[in-house]
């Protein structure tokens, strides 16, 4: 490499850790907004973001940004670049060619509407008022549409909002994957409602202090991996982990005072996600590449440790001891066997984050189903609700009995992230995948989290997915672990021998 390239190379570096270091900040100062900072101060907290958020779109679209590319993105000299240098060069020019069209005025209104309609959504969930909402929503849509006809699409509109978060996924690829796992999902719940020998999960539902959730799952956390040097554990309104660096990777909770499993699943769904990006190498701390890869890879990890995990036999068998030193009460007379069963019930519910592992990829159809009519300009905002409802009743045959428990139950889109849903049903596709391969390197993995030994698990998924970041992108790490695409089939026979298990099929 010539010594000017290498002189490039060396300037680019420090322009980029100077836009990690923007979304550091901001990152910060967005978990404070969603943690208790005063009401009073969320408007301006809206607009200081905007700013910062502003002034960091116009970097990665700058003429800066674009003298770079030119030199690094030529393929002669791409093809010299050490592999971090040459990842953070192709993170940076799918983001230029995607963005440099978009005035930054423009993104920097919407930065500051997304951030007020997140307000505003918890207001309105808060009061069950969707017509408040309304409004918020409308607008960001406007905004979606402005921004696709800016970045362009091939076929469906809906494919390169899918492609912000999971690189190379379409419409068609996900109508056929979801097509077949729906046929699966209804024949297997069926069976179960028609054969299946059912526990009585209602010992799940009595008073269980909200701080001996908080101590439990610290206790959870702590021996599944979480370090607490390195984050914490917060309460919100909706569940969420923000990675600042894999030095503070902070996650938060929802209590219900009545019902055991909200907080403590929630928990270790979002240590999922945590355990992550604590984990990525320390060599891509201050790149763009010290992230997940995208966001089905990220929610296989989330959806791995809380399902595949969190509801085996082999986790409660570690842990059951513990769960009845806090509340002896509460589980007096009740067994493993039980309270294993318990935690797996299959009953088609209302909300997504409190659905069972089976019902759970339906919420995701329905979501991914709304939002494709309404990039499509096939659904208003207005008529949401009411699709919504009917949906719900279709899909799993339960109709919300008011908005805060039906279309105003997810947070996403009061801040814009259409497209984000399918992830979480390509995470349980993406999980069941790597599970195999971890059966496959280590078969007798089940027995060691049955012992506690929950490194073995860890040390796995670091080696093969957590170290790499956003260095891979996410069908290089599906390959190259599990040798082979994306397959649904994995989550089907998972499931099907796992409710076998459950039910007594």
């Amino acid at each position: 490499m010539s010594e000017r390239i290498g002189q490039v190379v060396k300037e680019f570096r420090a322009y980029t850790r100077r836009m990690k270091d923007y979304t550091e900040t901001i990152g910060v100062m967005s978990w404070d907004m969603r943690t208790g900072a005063p009401k009073k101060g969320l408007g301006q907290r809206s607009e200081v973001i905007g700013t910062l958020s502003g002034d960091l779109f116009k970097m990665s679209i700058s003429p800066e940004m674009k003298a770079f590319l030119d030199v690094l993105a030529e393929p002669d000299t791409y093809g010299k670049l050490d592999p971090i240098t040459k990842g953070i060069v192709r993170e940076c020019k799918k983001e230029y060619e995607k963005s440099h069209a978009i005035p930054p005025e423009l993104y920097q209104e919407y930065v500051v509407l997304t951030n007020k309609s997140e307000s505003a959504w918890e207001d309105a969930r808060k009061n069950n008022d969707f017509a408040s909402f309304r409004p918020y929503l409308e607008k960001i849509l406007e905004y979606t549409n402005r921004f696709l006809e800016i970045w362009g699409y091939k076929g469906h509109k809906y494919n390169t909002l899918l492609d912000h978060y999971e690189p190379g996924m379409t419409v068609e690829t996900l109508d056929s994957l979801f097509d077949g796992l729906r046929l699966k999902t209804v024949d297997l719940l069926k069976e179960i409602q028609e054969r299946g020998q059912a526990t009585n999960p209602s010992f799940l539902e009595q008073h269980f202090r909200k701080e001996e959730q908080r101590r439990f799952s610290h206790l959870v956390l702590q021996r599944i991996g979480y370090d607490f040097d390195a984050g914490r554990l917060d309460e919100s309104a909706h569940p969420f982990a923000t990675g600042l660096n894999p030095g503070d990777v902070r996650i938060t909770t929802r209590y219900d005072e009545n019902d055991f499993r909200t907080a403590i699943f929630s928990t270790i769904h979002e240590a999922g996600h945590a355990i992550y990006e604590q984990n990525i190498s320390a060599e891509l701390i201050g790149t763009l590449l010290s992230d997940g890869t995208s966001m089905g890879i990220h929610e296989s990890q989330s959806r791995f440790l809380e399902n595949i995990i969190g509801r085996s036999h082999e986790f409660w068998s570690c842990f059951f001891d513990d769960l009845l030193k806090f509340f002896p009460r509460q589980f007096q007379g009740v067994s493993l066997e039980q309270f294993f069963r318990a935690i797996n019930q299959v009953q088609p519910s209302l909300i997504r984050v409190e659905a069972d592992e089976l019902t759970y990829n339906l919420h995701i159809m329905l979501r991914y189903e709304l939002e494709k009519a309404l990039i499509g300009g096939d659904l208003t905002v207005a008529e949401l609700p009411g699709a919504w409802e009917e949906k719900m009743k279709d899909y799993l045959g339960v109709v919300p009995p008011n908005d805060a428990d039906g279309v105003l139950q997810d947070v996403h889109w009061s801040f814009g992230a259409f497209g984000y849903f399918p992830s979480y049903s390509l995470g349980n596709i993406y999980a069941a995948q790597f599970e195999a391969a971890l059966l496959r390197d280590v078969p007798d993995y089940r027995e060691a989290v049955r012992s506690g030994e929950f490194g073995v698990v860890k040390k796995w998924l670091t080696d093969n997915i957590h170290k790499h970041g956003k260095l891979l992108e996410p069908k290089e790490i599906l390959e190259s672990v599990t040798g082979e695409a994306i397959n649904s089939g994995y989550l089907v026979r998972y499931l099907e021998d796992k409710y076998t298990q459950v039910y007594n099929l």
